[in-house]
């Protein structure tokens, strides 16, 4: 039986009609669909009759397939000849794990192809009213993780990116934003700096909490932020207040 083909996708944010073209086709042809948590379910409505859908949900720090398990089901399916589709949130290259799954099929000689997806680093943002580049506030930007495999990410040179860019935008950093603030504020962040941290971004539960550097912890603690969340610091926050489009859950920010 000849090989089949795995198509690593990537299902952008919460609202599926941010989903690309070719993610559609993708999922309308495909044998078999892997598909996480923070994957909306409507977009499985594109699935052809017949197709195996396999959840590989995961939360922070309880995942219900592993990924290692996961690199084992895409050789599988594929080695049966079918067409895959490892469906993950946002874009599978970042802070998606495609990589890795990529390098395992490389490995068995598997085929593959990579479908790029609409990011919630960038796409939260413009949800929320915020441009993550502009010519006068910021001709720079960075997407950081908030978390790594040991948990805080000790590994990152905050100072680089306290100095360096003017805006940054934080996945999975919700639990350690204590942390995140503390080692941004010793870096030589002003505590003035404002912070703006999108709850489900693009859903239509998005809810956006705003404050600084120096009180966003606070605020974060009183209005229960949870995640996915993106946090997003730097001088293009204040832009919201304009240009602040989208119809929220909760339409009365928290400002600080």
């Amino acid at each position: 039986m000849r090989t089949g083909k795995v198509y690593i996708v990537g299902a952008g944010p919460g609202d599926p009609d941010l989903l690309t073209i070719k993610a559609a086709k993708c999922l309308e042809k495909a044998d078999v669909i892997l598909y996480d948590r923070l994957v909306n379910p409507v977009l499985l409505q594109y699935a052809k009759e017949g197709a195996e859908l396999v959840y590989c949900g995961k939360k922070p720090g309880d995942h219900c397939v592993s990924q290692e398990d996961i690199h084992d089901l895409l050789v599988f399916y594929a080695r049966k000849g079918n067409t895959v589709v490892r469906l993950k949130g946002g874009d599978p290259f970042i802070f998606g794990r495609g990589g890795e799954e990529a390098e395992v099929l490389v490995q068995h000689r598997i085929p593959f192809e990579i479908v790029p997806g609409i990011t919630a680093g960038i796409a939260a943002p413009a949800y929320a009213g915020i441009p993550v580049t502009h010519r006068e506030l910021s001709r720079s930007f960075a997407v950081v993780t908030g978390h790594c495999l040991s948990g805080k990410p000790e590994s990152i040179r905050w100072e680089h990116l306290a100095k360096g860019v003017d805006t940054l935008a934080i996945y999975m950093g919700v639990k350690n934003l204590p942390y995140i603030c503390r080692q941004l504020l010793d870096a030589g962040k002003s505590a003035d700096t404002p912070v703006a941290l999108i709850e489900q971004g693009t859903s239509v539960y998005q809810r956006t909490v705003t404050g600084t550097l120096g009180t966003i912890v606070e605020t974060a603690a009183e209005q229960q932020v949870s995640n996915p969340a993106m946090i997003v610091i730097g001088e293009v926050v204040k832009q919201a207040s304009d240009l602040s489009w989208f119809l929220e859950k909760t339409e009365e920010k928290v400002c600080v």
